[in-house]
């Protein structure tokens, strides 16, 4: 199974949309507190449209909570600007856990060091980020096309 992790997400559009993301790649959805809005958010449940209800979510105290409860399977990946690597060189094995963070400021510099290796850029030009809902897009699809083309 694949995962996406929103750290501190901060925007309930782009959880709602992330979230209809996972819904059809058969993704769970894993969202670190705190939260920059309700779950029973009305922009969360529209960017969702009526299927945030059949969403696999999960939602974690923190990261430390997150960490303990994900087994020694788990393969982590960490997306940043600040990475050399690209997702586009990365194997994604069976329980990959994408993990994005906060619209705002991005991930903190410990995850980034804890990730090393596993931290991964999406390569762009003429701008220093992308919204945090086509990023998921981008990279979730990559792994699904990666796991299709190991299925055939």
């Amino acid at each position: 199974m694949l995962h996406v992790v929103l750290y501190q997400p901060e925007i309930p559009h782009n959880t709602g949309a992330v979230g209809r993301l996972c819904l059809a790649t058969g993704a769970r959805l894993h969202l670190i507190k705190p939260l920059g809005f309700s779950l029973d958010d009305k922009h969360l449940k529209r960017a969702g449209l009526d299927y945030w209800r059949e969403v696999d979510v999960r939602v974690w105290d923190n990261y430390e909570a997150f960490r303990a409860n994900i087994g020694p399977a788990a393969h982590l990946f960490y997306l940043t600007t600040k990475a050399t690597a690209s997702y586009w060189d990365a194997a994604f094995p069976d329980e990959s856990y994408l993990i994005f963070g906060p619209e705002t400021r991005g991930l903190p510099d410990s995850m980034l060091t804890e990730g090393g290796t596993a931290c991964l850029r999406i390569p762009m030009q003429g701008t220093r980020s992308l919204n945090l809902a086509t990023s998921v897009a981008v990279v979730l699809y990559e792994a699904v096309r990666q796991h299709a083309m190991s299925e055939a």
